[in-house]
């Protein structure tokens, strides 16, 4: 019981914290409090790479924002704040079978000064994983919940979840 109330605890911590920022940095008069939009172009991604077969993954909606809330002194981010509305419609380009993921999750990012970065994250993200690159497996995944996702400087991935592990094996959705 203690183990389920210091996750949930744990778990609610986060979601209050990667909310709130959102909540009240939306400005008033018009003023976008600093938000600006990210664009996630269309990508290709050969067989092999992720799943068995080409697949291709591009937005259908793309309302992420990003606002970088610390610098470094050379004045690269130090840590942003993501949010917005993502839907990418993922395709196999060899059967044509398409599986629209809902990515728009909402996380706080710390970037490291070696070049790794640290997502703390509540809702849905859309990764790619290469053989050997992390904690799961070759292939393309919806992860979701309350997580942590690190990138270390070296490539490596890792998801930790608080809490359910909600996890889509999205080559298994367009096979």
């Amino acid at each position: 019981m203690r183990r389920y109330a210091a996750t949930t605890a744990a778990a609610l911590c986060l979601t209050a914290t990667l909310a709130a920022p959102a909540a009240s940095a939306t400005g008033d008069g018009g003023d976008d409090g600093g938000w600006r939009p990210v664009d996630y172009p269309p990508v290709n991604y050969p067989a092999g790479e992720r799943c068995d077969f080409p697949f291709r993954t591009e937005p259908l909606l793309d309302e992420t924002m990003v606002k970088t809330v610390a610098t470094y002194p050379d004045g690269s981010p130090k840590t942003e704040l993501y949010k917005g509305a993502l839907v990418v419609r993922v395709t196999n380009l060899t059967t044509g079978a398409t599986y629209d993921a809902d990515a728009g999750g909402r996380s706080i990012v710390r970037y490291a000064p070696d070049g790794g970065h640290t997502y703390y994250a509540s809702g849905p993200f859309l990764v790619g994983f290469l053989e050997d690159q992390g904690n799961l497996p070759r292939g393309e995944y919806l992860i979701d919940g309350v997580y942590t996702f690190e990138f270390d400087a070296a490539g490596q991935r890792t998801v930790t979840w608080v809490g359910e592990k909600k996890l889509t094996d999205v080559c298994d959705q367009i096979d």
